[in-house]
């Protein structure tokens, strides 16, 4: 006969005529505890895991199980089961010569037993599992720690942000909107080792709507995520800006799905250009396109475009998050005598310094310019920001996307597929820009949110492919 388990024929028995949700497995009359088939199952497979990854137990080891009726039992013999261990029950009320014949006898290497017989069992290979004992409570603060998270690193290393439970709580509360009749399903494409990923797995949780992910270690197939959408009804997509970008791209890729569902867009870390975002909508009328302001110091968002009003004003990032403050500030005041004092991360009222250039309108909408560091200053006075020519570049038809590096300054570009257009054209296209050096390459390096890394721009200067 095929090999099988007396757990895999119970499961067996149990999928041919699968019970309800809802229908206990196992039931403590004493203390009303139960536990739904369904739970059994993750129980069961749970605890073989641990077992076995934690004692070493393997097919042919020998268990003593030595304890009064307890609603975990069944589930360790059926998990032991699994595992091809051999279970040995003793009553505990036995005398402890009668136990140490059992174990010699049966060649017993652990123990389960309930905490108020294990005193009479001897040390065991595996030692003994008190099977009854209640959770240790651990006592965790809201000023502890619970994420380190890392910056971006588009500009030099990375930081590890440590953030405390009282930073989630406070941001969860702060994206607290009212529950909808219909349930929303969120997609997020974003890896969830990345700060953005984190952030939008504890916000779509704790808005009670329905978190999806691609699980695995696939690459990003975007015919894949239009039939996730499709076939999950999928409301609200969150993407970085270069997959917002490509939603916009090859029509073979976009038409054939049903994209009927999807309400909101969400990005960040980048902008978006005008004419992408309108042959966007074009393309997906009823979505928009939402764009957010976030750093992994703020735990998430604290400025976000919210509602068809919001999304529509040009260039904006949104507007301030209800439980947030923020203030725009003089760059060029620090304290005296004294550089590194000015540029820590946190000032003397405990205001996080952001690093960068922004402004706010009258109608309290964030306009960001770009990182402060990274602004090109020339002929002594004038300042320049790299997203400013970014722009402008991205306007030429011959151009997918560009990016600038501040420091000679150098224009990267990407042509479009089959352009012939050269070095002299661009610089003659943004005219009295100052753009010093274009170097043409086949893509922008960018980070899993969608940002450019400008480090990695700077080190292409020493080998670029085509430059004037």
């Amino acid at each position: 006969p095929a090999p099988v388990s007396l757990t895999d024929f119970i499961f067996s028995l149990l999928n041919s005529s699968p019970p309800s949700a809802t229908a206990a497995a196992i039931l403590d009359a004493n203390t009303c505890c139960r536990v739904l088939y369904p739970e059994l199952i993750l129980l069961l497979e749970n605890l073989a895991s641990s077992l076995s990854a934690q004692f070493g137990l393997s097919k042919g080891d020998c268990a003593l199980v030595f304890s009064h009726n307890n609603i975990y039992t069944s589930i360790l013999y059926l998990s032991l089961f699994s595992l091809g261990v051999v279970i040995s029950p003793i009553n505990p009320a036995a005398k402890v010569p009668e136990i140490q014949h059992q174990i010699w006898l049966s060649k017993l290497v652990i123990a389960f037993a309930s905490s108020d017989s294990a005193h009479k069992l001897p040390l065991l290979r595996h030692g003994i599992v008190n099977i009854d004992s209640e959770r240790a409570v651990i006592e965790v603060k809201q000023s502890d720690v619970t994420t380190i998270l890392y910056s971006s690193g588009t500009t030099g290393p990375v930081k590890g942000v440590a953030l405390t439970h009282r930073n989630w709580i406070a941001y969860i509360v702060g994206g607290i909107r009212p529950v909808r009749m219909i349930q929303m399903v969120g997609y997020c494409t974003i890896p969830l080792f990345h700060a953005y990923g984190v952030v939008l797995n504890l916000r779509l949780m704790t808005s009670r709507e329905c978190l999806v992910i691609t699980g695995g270690n696939r690459r990003f197939d975007m015919r894949k995520m239009n039939s996730v959408i499709e076939e999950y009804r999928v409301s609200q997509l969150a993407l970085a800006p270069p997959l917002v970008i490509t939603m916009d791209g090859d029509a073979e890729v976009m038409d054939g799905y049903d994209l009927s569902s999807l309400e909101v867009v969400i990005y960040g870390g980048a902008h978006l250009s005008k004419s992408t975002k309108e042959r966007l909508k074009n393309r997906l009328p009823k979505v928009q396109l939402a764009q957010s302001y976030e750093l992994a110091e703020t735990t998430g968002r604290v400025f976000v475009s919210l509602g068809p009003d919001e999304t529509r004003i040009e260039g904006a990032t949104g507007k301030l998050m209800a439980n947030c403050e923020a203030k725009v500030v003089d760059p060029e005041i620090g304290y005296v005598d004294d550089e590194e004092a000015t540029i820590a991360v946190l000032d003397r009222e405990g205001w996080l310094r952001t690093g960068n250039l922004c402004y706010i309108n009258n109608q309290g909408y964030l306009f960001f310019v770009d990182r402060i560091k990274e602004l090109i200053k020339y002929k002594g006075y004038q300042v320049v920001a790299p997203t400013e020519l970014e722009h402008l570049l991205n306007c030429h038809p011959d151009v997918v996307e560009a990016a600038v590096i501040p420091y000679v300054p150098v224009a990267f570009v990407v042509r479009q597929p089959g352009s012939n257009i050269d070095g002299y054209e661009i610089k003659d296209f943004v005219a009295k820009q100052e753009i010093r050096r274009v170097i043409f390459i086949d893509s922008l390096p960018r980070n899993a949110s969608g940002k450019v890394l400008r480090k990695e721009l700077v080190i292409k200067l020493s080998t670029p492919t085509s430059k004037l």
